[in-house]
């Protein structure tokens, strides 16, 4: 697939972009520079990606790549990370991707296949933290991915749509779509993903009381029996943190390491008791476990459909999996999972057209009474 046709990134625009940026901004790299990373690291930037760096390098913050000073190992990690993450999810979650050969009983044959087709996948390039652009030259357009092992989910349409939405919580409201082979499975939910790992969303708050509902929307989660990657939890923290929720364990959650993951359980506990969130949990008083929570959660889901910021196929897996079937297969819900199905037994021309359907018919549901009549 090819990237969409947003107007080329100018310098002048990357400049404009790198001002909101919570960033120092040092001289951006030449065109010499920017040729010897790529030999060094053997990938090539995207158009847009090239300009970027060209206007201004940020730095100040491991969560920028330094592709000047930085250590070069780091960067060689930092490049090797997407293709990384899905071997792991391999040997310790069971993925094989569709299109791979049949998957081989031993998991060491498994990984020598995985690798191997990997080595055909678009490779990523970061530009913030865990946020990839592919690395296609001479190409521009292309959506910024947020990559943590197979959770792969949408960031922004483009470079600048990202920088907005990352920086200042302001995205486009362009339909958002998959413009590169491999990586795009993951974006668009699969289909069939696997509704039993973590719900695969970016975070939307854009408000302190959008942000402490959405603590409360990832409580409710765990309630209902559903995992989370710790990085989820601590997105959460950073983003709470920064719209400004104050709590005494919010910053420590917010400010957990790689390798302080296994913490994030615990202070994302003392988080919700601080703000006084399980007081607030819907109770358990009906046949079916967990029934008001997961009503809750389905309007969650459905919103996070309608904003961009769950994919349309992997929020229907997930409301289809946790909601409709979890809640005795409510009437009301049976469109929203007719359209679902329609969707995972579409070809790639036809599921652009059977998400839009997805998300309108979430757009019905939330205009409605809640939870909405059978």
């Amino acid at each position: 697939m090819t990237a969409h046709s947003s107007p080329p990134l100018t310098l002048e625009t990357a400049r404009d972009l790198q001002r909101i940026l919570r960033a120092e901004i040092g001289p951006g790299l030449s065109e010499g520079e920017l040729d010897a990373v790529e030999a060094r690291f053997g990938f090539t930037f995207s158009a847009d990606h090239r300009v970027f760096l060209a206007a201004g390098l940020p730095h100040g913050s491991r969560s920028w790549p330094d592709w000047r000073n930085g250590d070069p190992e780091d960067l060689a990690e930092r490049l090797s990370r997407p293709v990384e993450g899905v071997l792991f999810d391999v040997q310790h979650n069971g993925f094989w991707h569709p299109s791979w050969s049949q998957k081989p009983a031993e998991t060491s044959d498994a990984l020598q296949i995985a690798r191997s087709e990997l080595a055909t996948a678009p490779q990523l390039v970061p530009i913030y933290s865990h946020r990839y652009l592919p690395g296609t030259a001479g190409e521009c357009g292309h959506p910024v991915l947020s990559v943590h092992q197979t959770d792969v989910i949408f960031y922004g349409n483009d470079l600048s749509d990202y920088v907005r939405y990352e920086f200042t919580g302001r995205a486009s409201s362009l339909p958002a779509r998959a413009t590169v082979g491999f990586w795009s499975y993951f974006v668009n939910g699969g289909p069939g993903i696997d509704v039993t790992a973590p719900t695969p969303h970016s975070p939307y708050a854009v408000s302190g009381q959008e942000a402490i509902e959405y603590l409360r929307m990832l409580a409710l989660e765990r309630l209902i029996g559903r995992p989370h990657h710790p990085y989820q939890l601590i997105e959460a923290g950073v983003t709470a943190l920064v719209l400004g929720v104050e709590t005494e364990s919010l910053a420590l959650l917010a400010g957990l390491s790689r390798t302080e993951h296994e913490s994030a359980d615990a202070l994302f506990d003392q988080v919700l008791g601080e703000l006084g969130l399980p007081e607030g949990f819907p109770g358990d008083d009906t046949d079916i476990p967990g029934e008001a929570a997961r009503w809750e959660l389905v309007r969650w889901w459905l919103r996070l459909i309608v904003n961009g910021s769950m994919a349309p196929g992997a929020g229907g897996d997930v409301i289809t999996y946790e909601g409709w079937g979890a809640l005795a297969r409510p009437q009301s819900l049976q469109p929203l999972v007719d359209k679902v199905d329609a969707y995972n037994e579409s070809d790639a021309i036809q599921r652009t057209t059977r998400e839009q359907a997805i998300v309108t018919e979430a757009e019905r549901l939330l205009a409605g009474p809640w939870p909405p009549p059978d």
